[in-house]
């Protein structure tokens, strides 16, 4: 039998002499962390301060353009194995790897695994194992020089090196750019054989699943094996003649339980277990999957409306209600199973079920698609390539290849898995971002995404469908983002246009749309100096990375909102501009299914605290916009939208059930008193949507600025409204209320009960404790309504303080 023995103990590391290296640093050797990198060690060392906090990112470029060195020292207990190996799962990124002085390999892309045969060179009585990590920047720098440029969205060289591209910086991310061993490293020893990979190709049909195991064997010796797999009580075997390196073993279970994403039924999975034996029956090697038995297929079948792109798992089309997914952390290491279960647990709360991992970040870790596999979350894996032309000379092909061979193999038979995508905005960019004259015919990338890419996914693992890009229509011969083909994203809104622009598009899935707001209270003054806090007070403008970001905050809120007052009108206003715009988005798109089969908003998470388009903030606390997506993706949806001319009311049912009962639509004055009221039977099938034309005096105000429709289907779905004109408008009644506050376990209940009309009532409970939440937000009340608010804390709150401005807050309460 093999053994594996981790060697994260010892480390430390050190900077290269070099002319960008800080007199303070240089000749410094400080304590490692691995798994981990330059930054977290420095910054445990007090050699550096926080990247997060104000503008010291500003003071750090110099650590992408040093010379690295990592060391540590182990013994080593020989055996009598014929193989010990180095696995370095994951280095990042330009790294040469010594042992006793020894260079055993090099690597140049953060997105592969590493293992070098060592057994020669190991010593009983002591080892000393060292990885220098070259330069990022000099590494792609040169690359770029020698192949000449190509366009990218950001003045950084991220596209000419195999490495996760927003390190260096993005329109939400700030520019880290890292080094370090921030995946496992250690010795494996082995004899005869080992299992080089095991790749499950799983499928389901007519009640019956197939696991299709392909195995890859590496050999010391040419003897004869064996591979046998079980799973679900179901055992195989296949024979590897001696010299052969693969074998395919099949496994059939009849009736399995099928695998759902959540919302659609239970998430049951299987442990497959591996093993390999050599020709006396002794096991050499073993490997443990758990796996899920489903289909899963693209509908892109041309119809009526364009080119659909519609996801079927077990034959049930899904309407995607999903988010992206950028990572979670600068620094890979402090991602843990937990915070990532903390996360996922916060969008499946929001009712996602569709998180797309981004292509300018980083295949996830095993963690990462694990919780998905429990929870029923739907994954979307792009290819790590995003918003840049990419060379596709070498040595980048070859790396391309490799490091697509791995993933694709690791993450075969993630039930989860239900899509690769071929980069993010890239083909885009070639037609429409002025990339072609630059370009003067030098490779962009197209290889990878037409050919490479799909001919990879097709040979390893049919099971997951592949697409080209985000966006992408499906064919060369339509524009790649056009709404009614395919995948499409749309900006314009968030750049250019007010966001009812989103009610001109019906896409047949949005991969990308969003708005920004800044991060939570709490977050910002954790991470700013700034005294006070100001929409462009300094340490707010380093966190907002996007181009002309205050300002197009300011257009959104000129268009819809009483003008700020000051720095605390602006934080609730512009988080509740980014809560309207997003919840208006998702509910027109799925007031269009089936037309429109899918929604990824922009974005769930950030990886710093920073304004930007994300519905949590970079500490983990959920903003409104939260909240917003928690009521627009609900399973049953109530909405008035637009239509001909008129108001309709629709009701999007995505279960498996048929919603049935009465409705109805009261034209109210703000005050309370009904002017028009209208009653429905609604009857919407298992996952479809029905409009109902609402009658011209529901529609037609007798005083927009003073009226507003309340749309109610019972206990359904959450009630309905519209108003007439925008807020700034609304003639409104200064707020008035009454508040009652009531300790309970784990926190405080506060009671509001409404004296006139409260539009967006939202609790801001991280004003008085960081760690407090809130169960609801946005919540609009008509005059004698209550809503009951409960704050989870561990402090004494003061009650007073909090049924006040600057914590208990709504639109009106500017009037």
């Amino acid at each position: 039998m093999s053994r594996r023995t981790l060697l994260h103990e010892g480390w430390t590391l050190r900077a290269e002499p070099g002319p960008a290296v800080p007199p303070e640093i240089a000749g410094t050797v400080v304590p490692a962390t691995v798994p981990g990198c330059v930054h977290t060690d420095l910054l445990a060392a007090g050699r550096i301060p926080d990247p997060y906090r104000d503008d010291n990112e500003n003071r750090l470029p110099w650590i992408g353009r040093t010379d690295w060195v990592y060391e540590t020292t182990f013994t080593w207990r020989p055996g009598d194995e014929d193989r010990a190996d180095l696995v370095c799962a994951g280095l990042d990124t330009v790294a040469t790897v010594t042992l006793n002085g020894v260079e055993v390999g090099r690597t140049e892309n953060q997105h592969r695994s590493y293992r070098f045969d060592v057994r020669a060179l190991l010593r009983p009585d002591g080892n000393t194992l060292a990885v220098r990590f070259d330069s990022p920047y000099r590494y792609a720098e040169t690359h770029r020089d020698r192949l000449g440029d190509r366009p990218n969205a950001y003045p950084e060289p991220f596209h000419f090196i195999r490495k996760t591209a927003c390190n260096f910086g993005w329109d939400w991310g700030p520019t880290l750019v890292t080094a370090g061993i921030w995946r496992d490293i250690g010795l494996h020893a082995w004899s005869t054989a080992r299992l080089a990979s095991v790749r499950p190709l799983v499928t389901v049909a007519d009640g019956v699943g197939r696991v299709e195991l392909h195995a890859e064997v590496e050999r010391a010796g040419d003897e004869p094996l064996t591979v046998r797999a079980a799973v679900a009580g179901v055992t195989a075997e296949v024979a590897v003649p001696a010299g052969e390196r693969t074998a395919v073993v099949t496994l059939t279970v009849a009736d399995p339980e099928l695998w759902w994403p959540i919302g659609y039924g239970d998430q049951p999975r299987y442990d497959l277990d591996v093993s390999l034996h050599g020709a006396d029956g002794r096991e050499l090697d073993a490997a443990a999957r758990r796996i899920g038995f489903r289909s899963v297929r693209l509908d892109t079948t041309p119809d009526a409306h364009g080119t659909p792109f519609t996801l079927h798992v077990n034959d049930v089309p899904v309407f995607v209600k999903g988010v992206n997914w950028i990572p979670d952390d600068a620094f890979p290491n402090r991602v843990t199973r937990e915070r990532l279960a903390e996360r996922f647990g916060q969008a499946a709360g929001a009712n996602v079920n569709l998180l797309r991992v981004w292509g300018g970040g980083r295949y996830e870790s095993d963690d990462f698609y694990d919780l998905a596999d429990e929870m029923g979350l739907l994954v979307q894996q792009d290819f790590l390539f995003a918003c840049a032309a990419y060379p596709e000379e070498e040595p980048f092909r070859t790396e391309v290849e490799a490091e697509a061979r791995e993933q694709v193999t690791r993450l075969a038979g993630h039930p989860s898995l239900v899509l690769w995508t071929g980069n993010n905005e890239n083909i885009w960019g070639w037609h429409d971002w002025d990339w072609q004259e630059p370009l003067a015919g030098r490779t962009w990338g197209r290889g990878y995404y037409l050919d490479l890419l799909p001919t990879v996914v097709g040979e390893l693992d049919p099971t997951v469908p592949y697409w080209p890009g985000s966006p992408w229509s499906g064919s060369e011969d339509v524009h790649p983002n056009d709404p009614a083909h395919g995948t499409t994203h749309i900006w314009d809104v968030w750049n250019t246009d007010d966001y009812i622009r989103y009610r001109e598009y019906v896409p047949r899935f949005v991969a990308e749309f969003g708005y920004q707001a800044p991060p939570a209270y709490a977050t910002l003054r954790r991470a700013l100096a700034d005294d006070p806090l100001a929409h462009d007070s300094p340490g707010m403008a380093h966190h907002q990375k996007a181009a002309d970001g205050d300002g197009k905050l300011r257009r959104g809120l000129d268009a819809h909102l009483p003008p700020p007052a000051d720095f605390d009108d602006w934080h609730y206003l512009t988080q509740l501009n980014q809560a309207r715009a997003i919840q208006l988005g998702v509910e027109h798109f799925r007031s269009h299914r089936p037309v429109c089969a899918g929604t990824v908003v922009w974005q769930l998470n950030d990886c710093w605290p920073v304004t930007s388009w994300s519905a949590i903030d970079g500490d983990g606390r959920r903003k409104p916009l939260w909240y917003a997506l928690r009521r627009a993706y609900a399973d049953r949806l109530l909405t008035v939208q637009p239509r001909d001319g008129g108001l309709a009311l629709v009701a999007v049912n995505e279960t498996a059930r048929a919603w049935s009962g009465p409705a109805t639509v009261t034209r109210l004055a703000l005050t309370g008193e009904p002017r028009a009221k209208t009653s429905v039977d609604l009857d919407v099938p298992a996952y479809s949507s029905v409009v109902v034309e609402l009658p011209a005096e529901l529609a037609r105000p007798d005083d927009g600025r003073a009226e507003l429709l309340v749309a109610e289907a019972g206990d359904a779905a959450e009630r309905a409204l519209w108003f007439f004109a925008e807020d700034r408008d609304v003639r409104w009644l200064a707020a008035q209320w009454d508040a009652a506050v009531e300790p309970v376990d784990g926190g405080r209940r506060v009671r509001v009960t409404a004296r006139t009309v409260l539009r967006d009532l939202t609790l801001f409970p991280d004003r008085l404790d960081p760690a407090a939440q809130v169960d609801r937000a946005l919540v609009t009340l008509l005059p004698g309504e209550s809503v009951v608010f409960t704050v989870s804390t561990t402090c004494p709150l003061d009650a007073e303080a909090l049924t006040s401005r600057p914590v208990l807050r709504c639109v009106n309460d500017l009037a």
